[in-house]
């Protein structure tokens, strides 16, 4: 089995490379900015069998993010992760973590906490607990293929603002200037969703209702965007 490392820390780079891993012919070291290397190598050699590592609070949520978004979802992923990260990866509907990355986490994998970790176990101490999270890809993706940018699109206005309603934050999104004032009481109106609701008040349904009733409001042509 090959295995290839993502490592920005010079220090650990060469610990990798001269002492760990060095001699081994299926090993190969990435050097440098996973955000920034990651997907390239990606592109180069597909989607790997499994991704695990222990990722740094301030880029972890966007590389996760990133990767769900992607074309590169392995059948599994582990990580070490921000407790409250984790909290949001695996939260259930209408909970509150309940929020656009539960959605787009969910959408391909089950999701579980396997574990939390105390502070004291890194060096120097973090002020906040880690998890480490399990993704195991689903068989059957929640979101079908064709809807897949349109619940994205959806999610993350519904979330932006989450005092407002979720009638206003479609009018003040993407998906409202995409489809315009029609457009937004189309939306309400063919989803059945109640649009005086908060987007944590919804549930999987709800979502995947709007983003169909988005999906077929564009192909229909009635935007002006075709």
């Amino acid at each position: 089995m090959a295995l290839t490392a993502f490592e920005i820390d010079h220090g650990f780079c060469h610990i990798l490379r001269e002492e760990a891993f060095g001699t081994h012919p299926n090993f190969t070291l990435v050097e440098g900015d996973a955000l920034k290397t990651l997907f390239a190598h990606l592109k180069r050699h597909g989607t790997p069998d499994r991704i695990c590592g222990n990722l740094p609070y301030n880029v972890g949520t966007i590389l996760v993010a990133r990767l769900l978004e992607s074309e590169y979802r392995p059948p599994l992923m582990v990580y070490t992760l921000q407790k409250e990260v984790a909290d949001r990866l695996t939260a259930r509907e209408r909970s509150k973590e309940w929020s656009a990355l539960s959605l787009l986490a969910q959408t391909d994998y089950d999701i579980v906490t396997a574990a939390t970790i105390a502070p004291g176990a890194f060096y120097p101490p973090p002020k906040v607990e880690s998890s480490v999270v399990l993704f195991t890809k689903r068989e059957v993706s929640r979101v079908e293929e064709h809807l897949r940018q349109s619940f994205v699109t959806i999610c993350r206005d519904l979330f932006a603002m989450r005092r407002k309603t979720i009638l206003n934050n479609v009018k003040s999104g993407k998906s409202g200037a995409m489809i315009g004032k029609e457009g937004v009481a189309y939306l309400f109106e063919a989803s059945g969703v109640d649009p005086t609701l908060r987007a944590e008040a919804l549930t999987w349904d709800d979502f995947l209702a709007l983003s169909s009733a988005l999906y077929n409001y564009r192909a229909s042509g009635s935007d002006g965007m075709r």
